[in-house]
């Protein structure tokens, strides 16, 4: 079961790894070559807060082994600051740099925050019909009133998934509106402020939830990525591993030699 699901954390540059994770001594520029030792897939969560640089992707697709998968956030400047309007030399140059990625680019994520209302509902099919065929696009809203059938039929018209979280104001999400799912682990950021070296917060009631719609999902014959933050547990390669247990998902054996990647990319 576990070829069509990829499970990874969101973002990868924590000092806070370094031992629980990765080998006492990493330094920061070879975090993601630790990484891609343990998981196959990651959220890229530093896209939300600046368009990388040429040079920075391609330190990526160099530290990372060919079946890796990148799933970007959208700038903060085209989701939150723009509002999807006006855009349209960020999309491209933003679309362009994660295209370097080829076969390793994952699904694209706009994240939205509890300002975004259903109101605006026409702004994100306008985004949607004017991005570039071939990209597949998860979406993430924050308010309630974006719940209802006529959201859900605008993401199937355009192939874009709803992003299912686990937000504490949320109701919980369960539905497919694409080829692919896309499930964000996030927690909530009071529980764990700080120090995300290990568990914190038993959730072993809600990853057997979970485990069980991943499965429902893939007996659906879709593909299935997750993504957990370290707020959910306290340290997201711990969760990681536990999803991937109760799934009977193999992750790569951490014991794979450094010497397969040899490369010194830029931290996230």
């Amino acid at each position: 079961m576990g070829g069509g699901t990829h499970i990874g954390t969101s973002g990868w540059s924590y000092a806070d790894w370094v031992g629980p994770l990765y080998a006492a001594g990493t330094p920061p520029g070879r975090y993601l070559v630790e990484y891609a030792r343990h998981f196959r897939a990651v959220e890229i969560d530093s896209t939300f807060y600046r368009i990388p640089g040429e040079r920075m992707v391609d330190g990526w697709m160099k530290a990372t082994p060919p079946d890796f998968t990148f799933a970007p956030k959208f700038p903060q400047i085209i989701t939150h600051e723009r509002r999807l309007q006006g855009c349209d030399a960020e999309r491209d140059l933003f679309l362009g740099r994660m295209d370097r990625l080829g076969e390793k680019l994952g699904p694209l994520v706009l994240q939205f925050d509890y300002t975004f209302r259903y109101e605006e509902h026409h702004l994100l099919e306008a985004f949607l019909m004017g991005l570039p065929p071939g990209r597949r696009i998860a979406v993430e809203v924050r308010h309630r009133g974006w719940l209802r059938d006529e959201f859900y039929a605008l993401l199937e018209r355009r192939r874009a998934a709803l992003v299912l979280h686990d937000l504490h104001y949320m109701p919980a999400l369960n539905r497919a509106t694409a080829d692919f799912v896309y499930i964000r682990l996030l927690g909530k950021r009071s529980l764990v402020p700080d120090d995300f070296s290990h568990v914190r917060i038993d959730r072993a009631r809600e990853l057997d939830a979970w485990a069980e719609k991943i499965r429902a999902f893939a007996d659906r014959g879709l593909e299935i990525f997750v993504f957990a933050n370290n707020r959910y547990q306290g340290h997201a390669p711990a969760t990681c591993r536990d999803l991937a247990h109760r799934l009977g998902i193999s992750l790569p054996a951490p014991e794979a030699p450094l010497s397969l990647f040899n490369a010194h990319p830029p931290a996230e």
